[in-house]
This record gives structure tokens, C-alpha cells and sequence, in this order.
């Protein structure tokens, strides 16, 4: 009887040894996150931001759109708000520049906003420039 209880006292202790074991192996699984693809890019390179053109003056607006992943499939641009022009490329391009052109009027300040976009309807991130709208001589 006595080795009987040895054999249980040496089991539920080689039990809580593995149980502690395994317990401190244990870890906390973490899932992988899933990549999401970049999101497209728009930039206004021409003219800069915070420029003075003249009033009656019409100019170019050049816009550079990038979507390395899915192509861009159109770019908009809006003055203050309200949507001036949009661009298709001819097939989904990956870097479409563009040029756009306004008359400027209206004296004072005016907000250019480009986005750009995924033909799965996917925004880039807005881009804006001021320009000020100021008499001419």
C-alpha cells in the first residue's frame, strides 16, 4: 500500500510538473494582419502653393497621380469646393500626369483640391494648394 501511494504522489507530481511546464510555454498567439495595399497618391506640382496670378489669366495646373498596385483610373480637381475638371487615363496607368487649366477669377483666395482614384472607386488622400487671385495692372 505503501508503494502504492508513492506511485500516486510521484504521478500528481509529474503531472504539476508538466502542467507548470506547459504553462509557461503557452503563448499568446497573435494573428497576422493582412497588407493592405497602398492607397493611390496625388500631388499638385504646378503651381505652387500660395502663389498671386494675376485676374483674366488662364493657367495650367499640372497633377501627378501614382497607384503602383491598381493603377489610377481617374483624377479630379476641385476650386473652392466645386468640381473644376476630371481626367481619364487611357487604360489604368500606374503614373498619369495631367494637366488641367483654370481662368482664374474671383479676387482673393481660392482652395485647389486633386484626388486620385482606383477604378475600384478607392480615394487617394486629398491634396490641396491656395493660390490668391489678385487685380490685374
Amino acid at each position: 500500500m505503501r508503494a502504492r501511494s508513492q506511485q500516486f504522489l510521484l504521478a500528481v507530481l509529474l503531472w504539476c510538473l508538466i502542467s507548470i511546464v506547459c504553462a509557461c510555454n503557452l503563448e499568446r498567439i497573435t494573428p497576422t494582419p493582412m497588407p493592405t495595399p497602398d492607397l493611390p497618391r496625388v500631388e499638385i506640382l504646378r503651381p505652387a502653393a500660395n502663389q498671386q496670378v494675376v485676374a483674366g489669366a488662364d493657367f495650367d495646373i499640372d497633377i501627378l497621380a501614382v497607384d503602383y498596385s491598381y493603377g489610377i483610373q481617374r483624377v479630379e480637381l476641385y476650386v473652392d469646393g466645386f468640381l473644376l475638371n476630371e481626367s481619364e487615363p487611357s487604360g489604368q496607368l500606374s503614373e498619369y500626369l495631367v494637366t488641367m487649366n483654370w481662368f482664374a477669377n474671383g479676387l482673393g483666395w481660392h482652395t485647389f483640391t486633386a484626388l486620385a482614384y482606383r477604378a475600384d472607386g478607392t480615394s487617394s488622400a486629398q491634396h490641396e494648394i491656395r493660390l490668391q487671385v489678385i487685380p490685374g495692372s
